[in-house]
């Protein structure tokens, strides 16, 4: 899966923005405002960091040793990096879901009714 690809998954998310609020370089996938993927794009190989739960995260890491790791500047109990090449697009994408489920859980209920509401 190529960084493209991540780009067109995510855009495609109900509540979905993309912005640069570090650098230029950094890529963030927001929901109403909440960050659930970001991706360094000078990163070779191409990588993303997304919001897990921390026990599947240990799961992963353990299971995906090198291409699942903590997450560079990010609370790495909930974080993580993925290395794009080396996993299937189907848990990629998967785990792109999980991250945007846990950033609309945490959301206030107003916040998930203003999602809830969108076209």
């Amino acid at each position: 899966m190529h960084i493209e690809d991540v780009r067109n998954y995510c855009m495609a998310k109900k509540g979905v923005t993309e912005e640069f609020p570090f650098d230029e370089v950094t890529l963030v996938f927001k929901v109403m405002g909440k960050m659930f993927v970001l991706s360094g794009l000078e990163r070779i190989p191409s990588a993303i960091n997304l919001k897990c739960d921390p026990e599947r995260s240990a799961e992963l890491r353990e299971q995906y040793d090198g291409s699942i790791t903590g997450a560079f500047h990010m609370n790495k109990l909930h974080w993580n990096t993925l290395i794009l090449q080396d996993l299937p697009p189907k848990l990629i994408t998967e785990l792109i879901d999980h991250s945007y489920d846990l950033v609309v859980s945490k959301m206030t209920k107003k916040l998930r009714a203003e999602l809830e509401n969108l076209e």
